[in-house]
């Protein structure tokens, strides 16, 4: 076939993340002489391959259809098509609907040819600032809050740099939740990558969050980096509590800045801090009961006595 086009293969087809100029000549080929394209989102991908100047036929595949249109692109692909995977931005099957055709296909022993590209994990992380030696890709969070916090509490140990994409309604919220239960760390937040708005903000996830809620409204899908914790010793639990108990005596502020103030100074997460104070504070109150207890005994005890 022409330019090689494996005849009946799934090809993988990775396209721009925003520039449309951000794709190989192999995958603009590919999409030109393959029988079949299979878009997420056929508007889009006609867009893209109009503004390249090339003419194919379109199905969609997206996360809606994929149970019914996987057994019907598999049929095709065993017929002898030759077809193209595309999502509607970056890398198929990397947080974009693809992981059940691609299975289905192997499954079926049909040749799946990836064609890289653009992906917006490592366009970030390429620019982040963070070590990039090793990271670990997280994707979407949980949408369910109760999911989403215990996802972040089981994340907080880890050592090395985190990857979420998160949707600009939900990444303040994000950002206040990682303080939380991660803690305050380095982070970047990248928006409107390769496109005419791109930004990256830098800083650790708190200023990052004060900076984004200047901006009048958030757009673009939001790419997330955070440092993994730091490698250092195993701060003693003692010691944070002693601070509790001198800054509870003192009473000079609530438990809630107690915790903030604390937390910030150790890179601890603020709700593990809070549990803390308020562990102690229940001690406290425990001791000062007992004592009124034994104060009220030895008065009985004098009364009798008399």
């Amino acid at each position: 076939m022409r330019n090689n086009i494996r005849k009946g293969g799934l090809y993988v087809v990775a396209t721009p993340i925003g520039n449309r100029e951000d794709i190989s000549v192999r995958a603009l080929n590919t999409l030109r002489e393959v029988d079949l394209i299979a878009a997420e989102d056929t508007r889009k991908t006609g867009s893209f391959l109009s503004h390249h100047k090339i003419k194919n036929h379109l199905i969609s595949y997206h996360e809606h259809n994929e149970n019914r249109r996987t057994p019907q692109i598999i049929s095709k692909l065993l017929d002898g098509t030759s077809i193209a995977l595309v999502s509607n931005a970056g890398t198929p099957s990397v947080s974009d609907p693809g992981y059940r055709l691609i299975a289905a296909a192997i499954e079926n022993n049909i040749k799946v040819i990836p064609i890289p590209g653009a992906s917006a994990v490592t366009t970030a992380m390429s620019v982040s600032g963070l070590p990039t030696d090793s990271f670990v890709f997280i994707g979407f969070p949980p949408k369910k809050k109760g999911k989403r916090l215990n996802f972040l509490t089981e994340l907080a140990a880890g050592l090395r740099p985190l990857i979420f994409y998160e949707s600009p309604k939900r990444i303040l919220t994000f950002l206040e939740e990682i303080i939380s239960y991660m803690g305050d760390r380095p982070a970047v937040l990248a928006r409107e990558m390769t496109k005419l708005h791109e930004e990256f903000i830098r800083g650790s996830v708190s200023e990052i969050l004060m900076t984004m809620k200047k901006q009048a409204k958030v757009k673009g899908e939001c790419t997330l980096i955070v440092a993994g914790r730091e490698e250092i010793e195993e701060i003693d639990s003692e010691i944070v509590e002693g601070e509790i108990k001198v800054a509870l005596e003192k009473q000079e502020s609530g438990l809630s800045a107690i915790t903030r103030t604390i937390a910030k100074k150790y890179g601890l997460p603020k709700n593990e801090v809070y549990d803390l104070a308020l562990k102690v504070k229940r001690q406290k109150a425990e001791v000062r009961g007992q004592k009124s207890e034994v104060r009220s005994q030895k008065t009985e005890d004098r009364k009798h006595k008399l």
